[in-house]
C-alpha cells in the first residue's frame, strides 16, 4: 500500500461526495484522475485488501432484518462449518472468537421471518443449535480506520 492508496482510502471511508460526479470530485480532492481512482480500488479489491466495496443500506428501513448469531462449533468441524455458513446467502460475514461460542455471524435477510428460516437452516444443515442476539438499541457511531 503506497501514499495514494492511504490517502484514497481514509478518503473514501467518510464516504463518496453526494453530488452528479463523486468520482471527478474525488479526483479533484486526491489530484488525480477519476479513472485512477476506479482502477485503483478493482485493484485493491482484486487482490484482496478490500473485501468490499459499496453502499451501507438500513436493512431495517427497507423491511428487511439482521441479527448477530453465534455457534459452539466442535474445533474439529469449524472448518466444515465455516464452509456451510459461507454457502448460505442470508450470512452476511462469519468470524472465529476465542470463546465458547467459537463462531459469530450475521444474518440479513429481506424480511423478518428470513431471520427464523435462516437459524432453522443452519441448524438443520450443522446439527448444532444457533444462538440468535437481536439488536435491542440502535446506536450510530461513526468508526474510521485512518491508514
Amino acid at each position: 500500500m503506497d501514499e495514494f492508496d492511504r490517502r484514497l482510502l481514509n478518503r473514501l471511508q467518510q464516504g463518496l461526495p453526494l453530488v452528479r460526479d463523486p468520482w471527478g470530485e474525488l479526483a479533484t480532492e486526491l489530484d488525480c484522475s477519476a479513472e485512477r481512482i476506479r482502477q485503483r480500488l478493482q485493484e485493491l479489491l482484486d487482490d484482496g485488501t478490500l473485501t468490499r466495496f459499496g453502499p451501507m443500506f438500513d436493512i431495517e428501513q427497507l423491511g428487511g432484518a439482521f441479527t448477530l448469531a453465534a455457534m459452539t462449533v466442535p474445533e474439529e468441524r469449524f472448518d466444515e462449518v465455516t464452509a456451510l455458513l459461507n454457502d448460505i446467502p442470508a450470512v452476511a460475514h462469519n468470524y472465529r472468537r476465542e470463546h465458547a461460542f467459537n463462531m459469530w455471524f450475521v444474518l440479513a435477510c429481506p424480511t423478518p421471518e428470513g431471520i427464523t428460516q435462516s437459524i432453522a437452516e443452519i441448524e438443520a444443515l450443522t446439527g448444532l443449535p444457533v444462538l440468535n442476539l437481536p439488536k435491542e438499541k440502535t446506536y450510530h457511531v461513526g468508526l474510521h480506520f485512518p491508514l
